[in-house]
């Protein structure tokens, strides 16, 4: 009987020591998120230059959603945060971390993530423009949750233009869903945006200087506001 016992505890303490053992190995490996952005530093893009560097908190708040998810949620009138972007977006790259930090610190949960390239760099969102003579002209269409996208967020969209060598302006005369973007969405509809880079900051892989960080952390001060507590999302 005492034997029993005793084999009947080792048993348990083993099966113990395996679930305690594997907690720890879950809550040690970085995720998806962590792991994208912090693959690609040290590496190149295809024209030698290399990506920012950057370090990713495991607290962060991004949760991966599909287009078409994100869609549902928008007809159902549900308020949230989404930031479109990806890892190989230097821009992103510049204020990923700041993003984090404040966000954190209004006590965000959740910010939904589309990404918006493959691992290529190649576009899978938004529509596709090549400039052909002093026009842009579209050359693939965006997907069908983009266009609901550009429709939902109208009213914190900027126009799409591209600067000639020449320094001249060619205006789409169509918004765009620009990278980073950060969106906050109440009751389906987009109350406001901002993509977190600050103006002082005119090259993506420029050293970001107290100044800039300070302007980043103003911008996203800004766009993080504790309003949304009565929504559940803080």
């Amino acid at each position: 009987m005492q034997k029993k016992i005793i084999i009947g505890l080792l048993v348990f303490l083993v099966f113990v020591g395996m679930g305690v053992g594997a907690w720890f190995l879950f809550r040690e490996q970085p995720d998806q998120f962590v792991l994208e952005y912090e693959g690609m530093n040290h590496q190149k893009n295809a024209s030698g230059k290399e990506y920012r560097t950057v370090s990713i908190s495991r607290e962060h708040p991004f949760v991966y959603i599909e287009p078409e998810e994100l869609v549902k949620k928008i007809e159902n009138k549900e308020t949230f945060y989404v930031y479109f972007g990806s890892k190989l977006c230097p821009w992103c790259r510049s204020v990923i971390e700041k993003a984090i930090e404040v966000a954190k610190k209004n006590n965000i949960k959740e910010i939904y993530y589309i990404d918006i390239w493959d691992e290529n760099g190649k576009e899978i969102l938004r529509d596709q423009y090549v400039l052909n003579e002093d026009e842009l002209e579209k050359t693939i269409e965006g997907t069908k949750e983009y266009q609901i996208f550009l429709k939902s967020f109208d009213t914190v969209l900027k126009s799409y233009t591209f600067t000639k060598e020449d320094g001249t302006i060619v205006d789409t005369k169509e918004k765009r869903i620009f990278a980073p973007y950060f969106i906050y969405v109440q009751d389906g509809k987009a109350v406001r945006a901002t993509s977190g880079t600050s103006t002082l900051q005119t090259d993506s892989r420029m050293e970001l200087t107290k100044e800039i960080l300070e302007d980043e952390e103003k911008l996203f001060q800004d766009f993080f506001q504790n309003d949304v507590c009565e929504k559940d999302l803080c």
